[in-house]
């Protein structure tokens, strides 16, 4: 059975059509509520919608080939853009996102792959070598005792220092979990020595007394630093460190920092993700052309107007 060309020609119409276009797109937007109801950090795209998107670039394309000779030059480079945009989205279905605990000091070389739900190589060795955590101050809460006997209550911040009968005594740090407060202490602005809550000292015994902890406010973290490598056998491949924001990139691998917890018995780990997305590049260039289209676009449509 042939298919008549007046057939063809309306089929090639039809994929080449605005009403397809605006089809597609509802269609996508109805595949991708569900991605908004799980967590955004593991949630790719389905197979349906990466059928739809194929789709909607394969609709863009014919609509750009027939009326190659009519759309001015703007909307052209707007298509253009716009199919990168989709190319790189596509693209970016062939990676994948995977997540780790690692406690600082150790090593993992297998992962969680989100998309396989199952653990699976990384290809190299990771290391947490260090976990560096900046604290805003800190609201504390301090008794001070005089041998046996209750010498006063204070209420400030790390960072921040209060009157003690003739002392100037400032609560430097609160180490966590420990819960350890640290003290410098000054008497006519001269350091005589520091102390903890926890009893290490290096204090004058002119300075009669003891420091405890009654209270603290959980604390806020300022900076969150952690320090990796990457190695394969006795060979560093990589070494860096991740920040909000700031991931650590290697080999087309970027590595997220999305938590950092103390275990039951105070051992500090940080919850690593590992993103590969091969399309990024292509969907930010997208981008950047679909702006370009837009600018000239606006020039065109004031020049006309003017």
């Amino acid at each position: 059975m042939s298919i008549s060309p007046k057939s063809l020609e309306g089929f090639t119409s039809f994929l080449a059509s605005k009403q397809l276009a605006i089809a597609l797109f509802l269609l996508l937007v109805l595949s991708l509520i569900p991605g908004t109801f799980v967590d955004t950090d593991h949630y790719r795209m389905s197979m349906l919608s990466r059928a739809i998107a194929g789709c909607m670039g394969l609709n863009l394309v014919l609509c750009t080939v027939r009326r190659l000779r009519t759309l001015p030059r703007p909307v052209l480079i707007m298509h253009a853009g716009t199919f990168l945009t989709i190319a790189g989205a596509m693209i970016s279905s062939l990676g994948f996102v995977a997540t780790v605990n690692i406690y600082e000091g150790s090593s993992i070389d297998t992962v969680y792959r989100w998309d396989l739900e199952q653990d699976a190589p990384l290809g190299v060795t990771l290391t947490v070598r260090k976990i560096g955590i900046e604290y805003y101050p800190i609201p504390v809460k301090i008794g001070v005792l005089k041998g046996k006997d209750k010498a006063g209550l204070y209420e400030l911040k790390t960072g921040s220092s209060f009157e003690l009968n003739g002392f100037t005594v400032k609560a430097d740090s609160l180490d966590l979990p420990s819960e350890d407060l640290w003290f410098s202490v000054f008497q006519g602005g001269r350091l005589i020595g520091s102390l903890d809550t926890d009893g290490s000292q290096k204090m004058s015994p002119e300075f009669p007394y003891e420091l405890k902890l009654v209270a603290y406010q959980k604390p806020t973290y300022k900076r969150v630093v952690v320090d990796l490598a990457l190695t394969q056998g006795a060979e560093v491949k990589a070494e860096g460190s991740t920040e909000i924001n700031d991931p650590f990139e290697w080999n087309g691998l970027r590595f997220h920092h999305t938590a950092v917890e103390w275990d039951e018995y105070g051992n500090l780990y940080a919850g690593i993700q590992i993103v590969k997305d091969p399309g990024r590049p292509v969907v930010y260039v997208g981008f950047v052309v679909i702006i370009i289209g837009s600018l000239l676009w606006a020039v065109r449509k004031f020049r006309g107007n003017a």
